[in-house]
């Protein structure tokens, strides 16, 4: 590589990995290392990580990519960051140690306090402010949560001896070594403290949550310069200057900057996003509203689906049950057969979210026969996954009254070719799989990269997106519809599975 060369560092934290993406001026990428790290579940329906490991994996991955590509430190032009929504970490505003494990998006241990919430009528309150539903998804009640349970942690907050952030707040809190505790208004909006209208921290909603101001973060707008990285971690002090969460920085990077783009990220859930505009959409099909990104002292909103099992229900197939031993596999075994063999699997392993948001559903794999094999079941695996994203599409469509003719797709998953068009025969529109698949990544790379110079604006960057594949649908339309009405027979039966005591109904 020419030592003149400038690149944006991309680091993307996520709910499996930690990841650090090396890009160049025509969106290319000249590096990428990514590293694993230990998924907690203490008890069912609980799932945390350590602050610390998302740290030294964060770090250890940025330095690696430096290192494999034999670029120094100064050729690094910004950092962008982007990371997995909703997790919420509490820590010593002197010491920086985690007062408790991170409490991932995933985990449900809040969803009786959610329930007691919607039982004294706070749901239209919040909804109006925040754009969200009432659920364990989200910060708040995880915040709360930590505040109530473990020793000594609320006076310790009451006194403003600690800090709440989601996972890019805690990035840069070690990347500055203690001196930034901020956010940008994308992981603001995720927290169900924020009111996304007047785009600052709520008073009503910290009441109602018990949470003292003092905890939270700065909120910045998406794509400015907002620190430099201390010098002894990169040997250079580095502009941090784009944070966004996960599926903002997927939705810039598709470059979904047009009303009515919408895009699907097929992670460890799925997340539709659809952009809204300047106005915010409130939905009255169970979607959420967010806040896009804010660059330039302009917000754009969007529409949210969120899947909480996508791409994780491959991984239990895989660290679960042994029926594959790589992710990968899961579309040669399901190509052995030529469809599901009448198996649906409904992958409510951590609860339903859009647009059904039961906190009380389960996993349920229903229609096995004598005749099902480990095929049928993979494949039943992989469908569901499509039928998620189908639901909220039709709710989305519902919402804006547009029918949506083209979806823009981008994680992991989307590798899978059987996946991607199954997923265009039960969507009936095109599906466009991106020549760069690091759709996050990149958005963060783009953000951080506007605030700097190092591309001139939006129109520049429309230049740079191409697709890779477009997959359009082939299914005949009794057959999607068939396929349809069994899949919704079966989220019937794997809805509030489990009453609020845990006890099976």
């Amino acid at each position: 590589m020419e030592k003149s060369k400038k690149y944006i560092l991309a680091l993307d934290q996520g709910t499996t990995s930690s990841r650090a993406i090396l890009f160049d001026q025509n969106g290319r990428i000249n590096g990428e290392v990514h590293r694993e790290f230990e998924q907690i579940f203490p008890k069912p329906g609980w799932v945390e990580h350590n602050p610390k490991e998302i740290w030294s994996t964060q770090v250890s991955v940025a330095a690696e990519v430096i290192a494999k590509t034999s670029i120094s430190a100064s050729q690094i032009a910004a950092i962008g960051i982007t990371n997995q929504r909703e997790t919420t970490i509490v820590w010593d505003r002197q010491t920086g140690e985690p007062v408790y494990n991170a409490i991932v998006w995933q985990d449900r241990r809040t969803s009786a306090f959610c329930d007691q919430l919607k039982n004294k009528g706070m749901e239209k309150t919040i909804r109006e402010k925040t754009g969200l539903v009432i659920d364990a998804y989200f910060s708040a009640t995880k915040i709360n949560w930590i505040l109530e349970n473990v020793e000594g942690i609320r006076e310790r907050a009451e006194a403003g001896k600690l800090c709440f952030g989601t996972v890019d707040s805690w990035l840069v809190w070690k990347l500055t070594q203690g001196k930034k505790h901020i956010t940008d208004v994308t992981n603001a909006s995720r927290t169900m403290l924020f009111n996304i209208h007047t785009l600052q921290w709520d008073e009503d909603l910290l009441s109602i949550f018990g949470i003292p101001d003092s905890m939270l973060p700065e909120v910045h707008q998406s794509s400015e310069v907002y620190a430099t990285t201390s010098s002894n971690i990169f040997a250079s002090e580095i502009p941090i200057s784009g944070i966004a969460g996960d599926q903002q920085a997927a939705l810039f990077g598709q470059l979904c900057t047009h009303v009515g783009d919408v895009k699907s990220t097929y992670g460890t859930g799925c997340f539709m996003v659809m952009n809204t505009g300047e106005k915010p959409v409130l939905s009255e099909n169970r979607l959420i509203s967010t806040i896009a990104w804010q660059i330039n002292n302009k917000v754009i909103y969007a529409l949210e689906g969120s899947v909480f099992t996508g791409g994780s229900v491959i991984q239990w197939l895989r660290d679960g049950l042994k029926i594959l031993k790589k992710a990968a596999e899961s579309e040669w075994i399901a190509a052995r057969v030529p469809d599901n063999g009448g198996v649906y699997f409904v992958p409510a392993l951590t609860g339903l979210g859009a647009p059904h948001w039961d906190q009380q559903a389960r996993g349920t794999l229903i229609g096995i026969t004598r005749g099902t094999t480990e095929g049928h079941i993979v494949r039943a695996a992989l469908e569901s996954i499509a039928y998620q994203v189908h639901d909220v599409l039709r709710a989305m469509e519902k919402d804006t009254g547009k029918k949506v003719s083209k979806l823009k797709v981008d994680g992991g998953a989307v590798a899978n070719n059987l996946l991607m068009q199954f997923q265009a025969d039960i969507l009936g529109c095109e599906v466009l799989r991106p020549k760069v698949l690091e759709t996050t990544a990149l958005g963060a790379a783009f953000l951080a990269g506007l605030a700097v110079g190092y591309w001139s604006d939006e129109k520049a960057l429309k230049e740079l997106w191409q697709p890779e594949h477009i997959f359009k649908p082939e299914m005949n339309q009794n057959q999607v519809d068939s396929l349809l009405v069994h899949w919704t027979r079966a989220i019937q039966r794997s809805i509030n599975w489990e009453t609020d005591n845990g006890s099976t109904l």
